[in-house]
């Protein structure tokens, strides 16, 4: 008999090495080597690994073809039952992909998911395969949330070979396993969760959805820091990767494509978690826009792009002495060093000096904001605190600020003025680049090149 080797990989990038080193040499990181099983190569194979044996070489095509004669029909696509839901994966569940959900405990993926299956099951083959509850802890789930229940199909299992056995007999049209961390190859010599059983897991269930043109969805747990568990080759299999995000004091959840071969990346979708499940926000400007009576200083709105549509949110600043020798730099929702960045443009080109205050920024919502049309927005509401005077609560704002002070137009420019007039705000100071020809009714456009314009058009 064969004698299995081991391999150590990577589990940050998924890098291969024959020994243990410190240090990864892929992606430069210290002691993130671990040692993995690998089978043993089975007679006839070769000598393939398991990494081999459990790719897509089965489902593509060998036959060398010319580019100009491949088909370009539309990929066919169905609902998954939440326009939001569709929205983030590009349009709808494309038949033969592989998604992969993750999120921090709690946050409703398996709500989401088993919502989804149920709608589903009504007029599609489903199959659900749980490996971290029982049936009877789903069947109470659906009971609780009033979901119906007829035509699902339901497994319980976590060996890999089994629920592709299963598959193959049932041939459902969507395949569901929550989660990828549970299940196992019996092969394979390592404990479920480890670098190696996911991967290899992950391998042979993509190859089955390849082959059987299966829409795979995946359940993937986090880490601390918010990234997805497990070796970066798990997400490089997947063709769309997604994280649903939000927190323990909030009732919404944003679910966010981090990686789409079907769609735009980036697209947000957002949820509201009630007693009877989530339930999709198609307004979600109108969500975050919820303010008090009175304005307050260092309040604004600003309008992001979030994938293929405008998004209005409040940001909010509080400037305060500093009792320390080192003034704090805080910011909820927004990148820390940008802020600091920002501030010495505010300083350098706008003559406000803010070295001795504390500066906490905040976006409302639970909104992460990763493009840089905020900046603007967030200089103004610094300006606003830092001065004690409050800002008009019809003014909205959006723009990329330089280092030179110069304030640079942002994409969609023209689509996000006219969001922000269908939420009734007749004011807005914006990038020259991005100054529509005709102002939209009822709304003034100020266009400015210079921070220093921004701050004096306040």
């Amino acid at each position: 008999m064969a004698k299995a080797k081991s391999a150590f990989v990577c589990t940050e990038c998924g890098a291969e090495y024959s020994k243990w080193q410190g240090q990864c040499s892929s992606c430069r990181e210290w002691n993130t080597l671990s040692e993995v099983r690998l089978a043993a190569p089975r007679p006839g194979g070769g000598g393939a690994p398991a990494t081999a044996r459990a790719g897509y070489a089965g489902s593509l095509s060998r036959e060398v073809t010319d580019l100009a004669s491949v088909d370009l029909a539309e990929v066919p696509r169905f609902s998954s039952t939440f326009g939001e839901f569709d929205r983030v994966l590009g349009g709808g569940l494309v038949p033969g992909s592989a998604v992969l959900l993750g999120g921090n405990p709690g946050a409703g993926k398996s709500t989401l998911l088993l919502q989804t299956a149920c709608k589903l099951a009504q007029q599609r083959r489903v199959l659900y395969v749980t490996g971290e509850e029982s049936l009877s802890q789903v069947a109470m789930r659906a009971h609780r949330l009033q979901l119906p229940t007829q035509g699902l199909k339901m497994l319980a299992e976590t060996s890999v070979e089994t629920i592709l056995g299963v598959a193959e007999r049932e041939r459902p049209e969507v395949l569901i396993i929550d989660s990828i961390q549970t299940m196992h190859l019996e092969d394979i010599g390592s404990a479920p969760g480890g670098v190696a059983q996911v991967r290899e897991s992950a391998a042979a269930l993509t190859r089955f959805a390849k082959q059987s043109n299966t829409v795979l969805m995946l359940v993937g747990h986090v880490t601390k820091d918010g990234t997805l568990a497990g070796p970066k080759v798990l997400e490089h299999m997947i063709d769309a990767s997604l994280l649903l995000e939000g927190g323990a004091d909030s009732r919404f959840r944003t679910l966010r494509g981090q990686k789409n071969r079907f769609g735009a990346v980036n697209e947000l979708g957002v949820f509201a978690m009630l007693e009877q499940g989530m339930k999709e926000v198609k307004n979600p400007s109108a969500i975050f826009l919820s303010r008090g009576e009175e304005q307050a200083p260092g309040s604004l709105v600003m309008v992001v792009w979030e994938g293929t549509r405008p998004i209005l949110v409040e940001v909010q600043a509080l400037l305060d002495d500093s009792a320390l020798g080192n003034p704090r730099r805080v910011a909820v929702g927004l990148d820390s060093n940008r802020l600091a960045m920002l501030l010495a443009v505010l300083h350098k080109h706008g003559g406000l000096f803010t070295g001795d205050q504390d500066v906490f920024l905040n976006v409302v919502g639970g909104v992460k904001v990763l493009e840089t049309s905020a900046d603007l927005a967030v200089l103004l509401a610094v300006v606003s605190s830092l001065q004690n005077r409050s800002l008009p609560r019809e003014l909205v704002v959006f723009g990329e600020v330089g280092l030179s002070g110069e304030i640079r137009p942002v994409p969609s420019g023209q689509e996000r003025i006219v969001e922000a007039a269908k939420h009734g705000f007749t004011r807005a100071i914006v990038p020259r680049g991005n100054a529509p020809k005709r102002d939209p009714e009822g709304m003034t456009v100020v266009a400015v090149d210079k921070l220093a314009e921004a701050i004096e058009a306040l």
